[in-house]
C-alpha cells in the first residue's frame, strides 16, 4: 500500500478576484500569476467573463500552492499539486473585489466565511443598471455591505482605493494589489510583487506609487471610514457671502436635525436663481416647523421637507440643464475620467432633445396654455421634439449654454415657473395641513415629492402619479374622510408603487380599493 504524507503547508490558497471592465482585473491577475511563479509557487489561474453595462463583474480566480511537496513513501517523486479550477463557496482564502456591492455580491453567494477569508474591497461605488433606472432613489444602502463583511468575514480590509488609485495617476487594480500584499495572506516578499508590476512595462512608476500606497494603508491600518451613502459626497464649499444671513437664520430659526439639508438647500436654490428665491425656501419651510412643533416634533418633518422642497423648487429646465453642463467640477470629473494630462484638450459633446414643454417654459402663461393645449388635442405634444448635438467645450457650443444658463433672470416671469409655484405652495398646505392630525400622514405627504424628476415625458408621468394620490388619497384624508394612521399607509404604498412602475398600473392596482371621490381641479400643466 502506498501512503501519502500531506503536508498542511501545501495546501493551495485559493484568490478571488471580482473587478469591472477597466478596471484592470486581467492584470492584476496576470501580476499575482508572474509574482507567484517567480518565488516557485505552483499556479493555476481561470477567469469568467462578467456582464456589460454594470450587471457583473468579471471573476478571476486563482490557486497557488508551494511547490516543496512531500515525496511519496518509497519514491523520490513529488506529488503534482490539484487545484480546482472555480472557486467552492467556504473555500475561499482571499476575496477581492473593485468596488463595494461586488463585496456585498460575493458575501451573498458564500465566498466570505469566518473560518479563513479575508475579504479585500473598495468602499467606493459604481451604480448598478437597477440602481440607475430606479425611478426615485434605487442605491443600495453600502453600510449593510460593511457591516456584513465585519460579520462574515475573518479579516475585513475595506478602504476607498479608487480615490487612492487616482491620487497616484493609476488605475485601482494596482492599489488592490497593494492591500493583498498588505494582508501578508500570500508567501510572496513585497520584492516579488513589485518586480511584477515592473516587468509589465506599462506605467510603472505610478502602478507602484499606487502599490506602495495600498500596502501601507493595511499594514498600518490606515483605513478610511466609509461614507454612508446618504450622506454629503462633495466637501463642504462654505456659504456664499450673500446667503449668510439666511445661514444665520437656518442655525437661529430652525431645529437641530434639519440644519445640515437646510443649509444645503439655500445654497442650491441661491445658485439656482438668486437669494430672494433662497429666502422664499426658508419663508415655505417656516410653516411647516411651527406645524411640527405644535404637534410636538423634533425636526425630522421640517428636515425631510426641506430636502424635498430644494428638489423640487429647483426644477429641470433648459437652464438648469445648461447651467448644469458648464459646471466646472463637472468638467473637471469628466477630465479625471478620460485620464486628461494638465493641458490637454479634451471635448466634451453634450446630446439634447428640447421638446415643446422646454421652449413653452419662459412664455407667458396667456401664450404658453394654448399652444400647449393644441399641441395637446393635435397629439403633437410628445412628437415636438428635436435632437441636438452641441460640443461644450467649443466657443459656439459654450457660448450658447452660457447664454442659456443667463436666461434664468427671465424664468420668474415664465409660465412653468409660476404654475410649479402654485402647486407647491398647495403640497405646502397638505403637509402643514397633515401635520395637525399626525405627523407620519405628513410625512408621507412630504415624500410624494419623488415622484417629481425630470422633464418631457418623464416629468408628466411623474406629475399624473402625483395627482392621483393627491385626489384620491391625501384629500379625503385632510378632509377627514380617512383616518389619519390608515391614510399614511395608503399614501406610502401607492408612492412605492408608482415608483416601482413607470406605466401606471401598480399605482392603479395600489388605489382601486378606496372609494372614488370628485377628483379636484385638474392639475395638468397644460391646462392650468
Amino acid at each position: 500500500m502506498v501512503e501519502v504524507t500531506e503536508d498542511t503547508d501545501t495546501k493551495p490558497i485559493g484568490l478571488l478576484i471580482a473587478a469591472m471592465g477597466g478596471e484592470g482585473g486581467g492584470v492584476l491577475r496576470q501580476w499575482l500569476v508572474d509574482a507567484a511563479t517567480a518565488h516557485g509557487l505552483a499556479v493555476q489561474s481561470t477567469s469568467i467573463p462578467g456582464v456589460a453595462q454594470r450587471t457583473g463583474a468579471t471573476t478571476y480566480y486563482l490557486e497557488m500552492q508551494s511547490d516543496k511537496g512531500t515525496a511519496v513513501a518509497g519514491s523520490n517523486t513529488k506529488p503534482r499539486p490539484v487545484m480546482s479550477l472555480y472557486p467552492l463557496a467556504g473555500n475561499v482564502d482571499i476575496m477581492v473585489a473593485s468596488e463595494l456591492i461586488e463585496a456585498g455580491r460575493a458575501m451573498q453567494n458564500g465566498f466570505v466565511t469566518p473560518n479563513c477569508t479575508t475579504l479585500i474591497a473598495s468602499t467606493h461605488r459604481v451604480f448598478a443598471v437597477s440602481e440607475r433606472t430606479a425611478m426615485a432613489d434605487g442605491r443600495f444602502d453600502g453600510t449593510r455591505v460593511v457591516t456584513a463583511a465585519d460579520s462574515l468575514a475573518e479579516r475585513a480590509v475595506l478602504f476607498d482605493m479608487e480615490a487612492m488609485a487616482h491620487e497616484h495617476g493609476s488605475v485601482i487594480n494596482s492599489v488592490l494589489l497593494g492591500a493583498i500584499a498588505g494582508t501578508h495572506r500570500l508567501p510572496i516578499p513585497i520584492e516579488g510583487f513589485e518586480a511584477a508590476i515592473r516587468d509589465t512595462g506599462r506605467s510603472v512608476e505610478a502602478n507602484l506609487a499606487a502599490f506602495r500606497a495600498g500596502f501601507a494603508a493595511v499594514e498600518r491600518g490606515d483605513l478610511k471610514a466609509l461614507v454612508p451613502d446618504s450622506e454629503l459626497k462633495r466637501p463642504w464649499r462654505g456659504d456664499p457671502p450673500m446667503v449668510e444671513q439666511l445661514q444665520h437664520r437656518v442655525r437661529d430659526e430652525f431645529p437641530g436635525p434639519a440644519r445640515t439639508v437646510l443649509r444645503e438647500g439655500v445654497n442650491r436654490l441661491f445658485e439656482y436663481q438668486n437669494l430672494a428665491y433662497a429666502e422664499r425656501y426658508l419663508q415655505r419651510l417656516m410653516r411647516i416647523e411651527r406645524a411640527e412643533l405644535e404637534a410636538e416634533g423634533h425636526g425630522e418633518l421640517v428636515r425631510d421637507v426641506g430636502q424635498y422642497l430644494a428638489l423640487w423648487m429647483s426644477y429641470e429646465d433648459v437652464m438648469r440643464v445648461a447651467q448644469a453642463k458648464l459646471d466646472p467640477k463637472r468638467q473637471a470629473r469628466i477630465r479625471a475620467e478620460v485620464g486628461a494630462k494638465p493641458g490637454e484638450p479634451v471635448r466634451i459633446r453634450e446630446y439634447l432633445k428640447p421638446g415643446l414643454d422646454e421652449a413653452t417654459a419662459l412664455m407667458p402663461g396667456w401664450i404658453a396654455r394654448p399652444v400647449l393645449a393644441a399641441a395637446d388635442k393635435a397629439g403633437w405634444r410628445e412628437r415636438l421634439n428635436f435632437g441636438m448635438t452641441i460640443t461644450s467645450t467649443a466657443f459656439w457650443g459654450h457660448s450658447l449654454l452660457r447664454i442659456l444658463s443667463l436666461l434664468r433672470f427671465a424664468r420668474p416671469m415664465g409660465h412653468r415657473y409660476q404654475t410649479e409655484q402654485k402647486y407647491i405652495d398647495e403640497w405646502i398646505g397638505h403637509i402643514a395641513k397633515a401635520a395637525t392630525l399626525d405627523l407620519q400622514l405628513a410625512t408621507e405627504i412630504a415624500g410624494c415629492q419623488r415622484l417629481l424628476k425630470g422633464y418631457g415625458q418623464t416629468y408628466q408621468h411623474g406629475w399624473q402619479s402625483f395627482s392621483q394620490i393627491m385626489d384620491v388619497l391625501v384629500i379625503p384624508a385632510l378632509n377627514g374622510d380617512t383616518a389619519p394612521g390608515d391614510a399614511a399607509v395608503s399614501i406610502a404604498g401607492a408612492r412605492e408603487a408608482a415608483l416601482a412602475d413607470p406605466e401606471g398600473k401598480a399605482l392603479e392596482a395600489a388605489i382601486a380599493p378606496v372609494t372614488p371621490v370628485t377628483p379636484v381641479a385638474g392639475k395638468d400643466l397644460a391646462a392650468e
